[in-house]
């Protein structure tokens, strides 16, 4: 008899099988796990720090770090009267401090600061609707350029940090649901530099060589893929994908337009984050505007699944 459909004594209860048991591995990495997330991120970090001394200083990164997180406490107990889970914030803190360049301070506690407010006041329907650190990042490019300048190193010719980097990445997007993203993210940058080396003169693997680097470990694990500021459907979240890579492209290129060089920094080394804060926004609002209003999520505080 099948334990899934037999039944105990007269009282006709269903005998539940019982689940098999997770190992250590399986456990680690699912999709409950809230910690897998900043593990991750501090993984790409050391790797970063240890191959190529990326971080401006420890204390900086550290300074990003608490911010995020004091600001994450404070706003949460403000708008929803709870305690926050803070591995988002440490997600959020430890992204600025990679992706931060500047001898400064301030930017760093400033970048932090702006990425967190937005999640509590730049809302619509109880969503936000752009991925924190890229919307601050792209916010200090903007106010205080002469202050702040974004990561810009690649790999280089050390192949195995970045193999690995990928292949847990991989490993952990797939396991969330989130790898067809960075998928088709991936692809559509490799199609599209292409094409940037034909237009360009340039050869394709000088085009192609940026997402080798730290800066888009983030982006592509992290930015792109945060189901917060994502859409619902998964075809849809591969048509943005595709646009979001189309746009940076478009960006890229304008910089060859530009022969007077009055935005040189906006269409090279920050076109990727132009392109989020651009497209992302208007993919959640078409999105949210199709969500029948009863199937609307409650606002909730952003957890680190969500990054």
């Amino acid at each position: 008899m099948n334990p899934s459909v037999a039944t105990a004594g007269t009282g006709g209860s269903a005998i539940v099988p019982e689940k098999p048991q997770q190992t250590m591995l399986q456990r680690f990495i699912s999709p409950q796990n809230r910690y897998l997330p900043p593990i991750f991120i501090t993984l790409i970090l050391l790797v970063s720090q240890l191959s190529y001394g990326v971080l401006e200083s420890f204390s900086r990164t550290l300074l990003a770090i608490g911010t995020a997180m004091v600001f994450e406490l404070v706003l949460s107990n403000l708008f929803f009267k709870k305690m926050p889970v803070l591995a988002s914030a440490y997600i959020t803190g430890i992204s600025v401090g990679i992706l931060c360049r500047t001898p400064l301070y301030w930017p760093f506690a400033l970048t932090s600061a702006i990425a967190i407010t937005s999640k509590y006041v730049i809302r619509w329907r109880g969503r936000h609707i752009w991925n924190p650190s890229n919307f601050a990042i792209a916010t200090m490019l903007l106010i205080a350029p002469e202050y702040f300048s974004t990561l810009g190193i690649q790999w280089g010719n050390a192949v195995w940090p970045m193999l690995i980097v990928w292949a847990l990445g991989a490993v952990i997007t797939y396991r969330v649901k989130r790898f067809h993203i960075t998928a088709t993210y991936v692809l559509s940058f490799i199609v599209l530099s292409f094409v940037r080396s034909l237009v360009t003169g340039d050869g394709f693997f000088t085009e192609l060589a940026p997402i080798t680097g730290p800066m888009y470990q983030l982006y592509i694990f992290f930015m792109i893929t945060d189901p917060r500021t994502t859409v619902r459907s998964k075809n849809g979240q591969m048509i943005v994908a595709v646009v979001v890579a189309v746009a940076e492209a478009g960006f890229r290129l304008l910089q060859n337009i530009d022969v007077n060089h009055y935005l040189p920094t906006v269409f090279s080394v920050d076109a990727p984050y132009y392109a989020l804060t651009l497209v992302g926004p208007i993919a959640m609002i078409i999105d949210i505007y199709r969500t029948p209003k009863k199937e609307e999520p409650k606002p909730v505080v952003q957890t680190a699944a969500a990054v």
